[in-house]
């Protein structure tokens, strides 16, 4: 079931790289059609998931490559738990969203869908492999796809925002290589289940290093202050759907990366650099939102709230207790959806004003009501209103981060106040005030391909945000096991 659900968008991407020049634009339709049957075998797999048991479930194991040094060898191994359960739908799930908000692309729209498609394996390897090697395989993978779909389709400085994401990310695997041999020749394996089980005592380096190695990619990919600034560019510059992605399930790859392998493996040293981590943490969120404040385009507004939320992910995970990495867990699905549909909204002004700068835009909400609408509700759900994802995520961090580290989360909180400022000031500038002339030309969102991805988007975050124990039940499953590894 994982292996079909890992290739399948890799078939998908080989059919529509082969169909016929002459049938390029049936290259969406074939994008569309394997895009919604990775998302329905997720579905399953989701639902079917066994909520009363911890560990790994839909195990599949086969013999890779055989190392004699050392008596080991690497394996394809894949399985979820329910951490990464979760992330896999999610992914799934937005890149169905990023395909129907794709749907109108004239520049080369087989090259386009292909490697939508082939991005969409590399990150559910990344969320599925058990084997150290196969895991960063995957996360080297994502690379070239995204690196392609910035520097082709994207605007503005393109071809820099791709080169300095391919340059930053590339930077941070070259330290996670050279920590995964250590730790893959210190403990024996590189099987992931067995490294976190293991007691890593005689590596090459010491284990505080390790860490440090270990940490050097995942905290540029999540991203965390001061190794954020490719994000901004990367998002500003590259297409709706590859911005929906990028913030949706790219990110969450750092956060999951800490989790799963620096966490997991090396937990005494993460306890010992927990209250280091935990004021970065604040820092970024402050940090994040306070730039937030001076953003005059709309997507470095958005890319930018999502440095400062990313650091709710880092805060909770580094509380290191049952609440806080459930928050964090789930703050990783919540911000994909609620700053996936952001960008979507952002997308569909700019197909629209052919703008992003705030200050030439007032008053849309009279010509685009629909738009309006959905962006409030987006807006709301990401400054954490109740009874909308983002709060429950957010009250899970802060509760769990809460009474060991108080004055880094009464600092993180301050975030939600200044999220609340930039959300609702953008808002009131660009869809109200006074009736802009300029704009009296608009058309609302009433194609299917707008409405649908839209209304999906919104759908899961008030689902979540009523019934948030439909992904807590399954996340604590995967928490268990990493809270006996902690102690």
């Amino acid at each position: 079931m994982l292996s079909a659900i890992i290739f399948l968008p890799a078939l998908g991407a080989l059919v529509t790289a082969l169909l016929p020049a002459s049938r390029a634009r049936e290259a969406r339709v074939v994008a569309l059609a394997f895009s919604l049957a990775t998302f329905a075998l997720t579905a399953w797999l989701f639902a079917t998931f066994d909520r009363g048991e911890t560990g790994f479930q839909f195990v599949q194991t086969a013999d890779w490559i055989r190392v004699e040094i050392g008596g080991f060898n690497t394996q394809y191994a894949v399985g979820v738990d329910g951490i990464s359960v979760a992330l896999v739908l999610l992914t799934a799930f937005l890149t169905l969203v990023a395909v129907l908000v794709s749907w109108n692309i004239a520049l080369r729209p087989k090259e386009y869908f292909a490697w939508l498609l082939f991005l969409e394996t590399g990150v559910l390897g990344v969320f599925t492999a058990l084997d150290f090697v196969l895991f960063f395989l995957f996360w080297e993978v994502e690379l070239l796809p995204m690196y392609l779909l910035i520097s082709i389709w994207g605007s503005g400085r393109k071809q820099y925002s791709a080169m300095k994401f391919l340059l930053y990310t590339i930077a941070g695997s070259a330290f996670l290589l050279v920590g995964m041999l250590i730790t893959g020749f210190a403990a024996g394996t590189f099987n992931l289940v067995e490294l976190n089980q293991a007691e890593i005592t005689d590596a090459a380096i010491p284990l505080w290093a390790l860490f440090v190695l270990l940490m050097a990619a995942f905290v540029v990919k999540l991203p965390v202050v001061p190794f954020h600034t490719w994000l901004p560019d990367a998002h500003t510059d590259a297409p709706t759907a590859v911005s929906v992605i990028l913030a949706g399930v790219l990110l969450k790859m750092g956060g999951y990366g800490i989790i799963r392998i620096a966490v997991g493996i090396l937990p005494e040293q993460a306890r010992d650099f927990a209250p280091y981590l935990v004021a970065l943490a604040a820092v970024n969120v402050v940090y994040g939102a306070l730039i937030v404040l001076r953003q005059t385009d709309l997507k470095r507004l958005v890319a930018y709230s999502s440095v400062s939320h990313m650091g709710y992910v880092l805060l909770g995970i580094f509380a290191l207790g049952e609440v806080g990495l459930t928050g964090a867990t789930l703050q990783m699905f919540t911000h994909g959806t609620i700053t996936g549909l952001l960008f979507v909204m952002v997308g569909l002004i700019y197909d629209r004003t052919h703008t992003r700068e705030i200050s030439e835009m007032s008053g849309l909400a009279h010509r685009v009501p629909v738009i309006a609408t959905v962006m409030v509700i987006a807006g709301l759900a990401s400054l954490g209103l109740p009874a909308m994802s983002g709060f429950v995520a957010e009250l899970l961090v802060f509760l769990g981060a809460f009474e060991e580290y108080t004055a880094a989360t009464v600092a993180a909180v301050l975030g939600v106040v200044l999220a609340a400022g930039y959300i609702l000031w953008m808002i009131q500038r660009v869809f109200f005030g006074p009736r802009n002339e300029r704009w009296d030309h608009l058309e609302d969102a009433t194609a299917w391909w707008e409405q649908l991805p839209m209304g999906a988007l919104v759908a899961v975050i008030l689902a979540v945000g009523v019934y948030p124990a439909v992904l807590v039940d399954v996340i604590s499953t995967g928490v268990q096991p990493l809270l006996e590894r902690l102690g």
